[in-house]
């Protein structure tokens, strides 16, 4: 099956690398017209790029997704350029792990900044637009495993991520009485190997040992933790999300995709 979202415009944020990227990529694939926002720029204008020279739709912008002014300017680009919105893919995330009692309130409130008011920021300016045009369209609020259930050392991450696993549920039913056409859903990944993890678990820093570090790492604790015994790859992840943005879920709102290899069910 091919087209499965042709002719929507969809606005990715944090879509750059890790999972925004992939999905960026995916929808391209299928036919839409693609906004992917970042704050690297220099690797989101090569996501676009590349993008385009595979034959798809796309086009970068500078984007802070805690900042209401931008997301105001980023709306008014999307209209200007594209004259609605179908598809956004509240993406953009950060991690921070550590002991409660060690956690900064600073790195607790940027985590949450960005986690969720990012995404709140998101719903407020693009269902406007996604209205506008009356065919309604599909909000992605991407949450984790970590919004389900609870993990040692990552209390704040879990605190960001099941806020946007309620007001996910709430905006959808806040659209379904609006019989505005608009489906809200939220998709909740295990295991994927992102750069995120480099600050939770830390891998990161500077040189080209951090990668491999990271995908071992992983390796390790999936195995350990996951009933299918193996991480999931960025693309798992976007499969699901253009399932979501198509179709094919026309009769889906309110729920929860999970994407995690039976993790939250051991």
């Amino acid at each position: 099956m091919t087209g499965r979202v042709a002719g929507k415009v969809a606005l990715v944020t944090g879509g750059a690398s890790g999972i925004g990227r992939s999905c960026a990529e995916r929808l391209a694939a299928e036919g839409a017209q693609v906004v992917l926002s970042d704050l690297s720029d220099e690797q989101g204008a090569q996501v676009a790029g590349h993008i385009i020279a595979r034959g798809g739709q796309a086009s970068y912008l500078h984007h802070d997704v805690t900042d209401e002014a931008a997301w105001i300017d980023v709306i008014r680009q999307v209209r200007e350029a594209h004259g609605r919105l179908d598809i956004l893919v509240n993406n953009a995330g950060i991690g921070l792990g550590g002991s409660v009692i060690e956690m900064s309130l600073d790195d607790f409130r940027r985590q949450m900044a960005v986690n969720v008011e990012g995404v709140f920021l998101g719903v407020k300016h693009g269902l406007p637009l996604m209205r506008e045009s009356g065919d309604g369209g599909s909000i992605i609020n991407m949450s984790s495993v970590a919004g389900l259930k609870g993990a040692a050392s990552l209390a704040g991450y879990c605190a960001s991520k099941g806020a946007v696993r309620l007001f996910t549920k709430a905006v959808a039913l806040e659209c379904a009485g609006a019989q505005d056409k608009v489906r809200v859903n939220s998709v909740h990944p295990g295991i994927i190997e992102t750069p995120i993890w480099d600050s939770i678990i830390g891998t990161g820093g500077p040189g080209a040992n951090a990668a491999p570090q990271r995908s071992a790492t992983l390796d390790a604790m999936a195995g350990a933790a996951t009933p299918l015994g193996y991480k999931g790859d960025p693309s798992d992840i976007a499969e699901g999300v253009l399932w979501l943005a198509s179709a094919e879920s026309r009769y889906v709102t309110g729920a929860e995709l999970v994407i995690d290899g039976g993790l939250s069910v051991r």
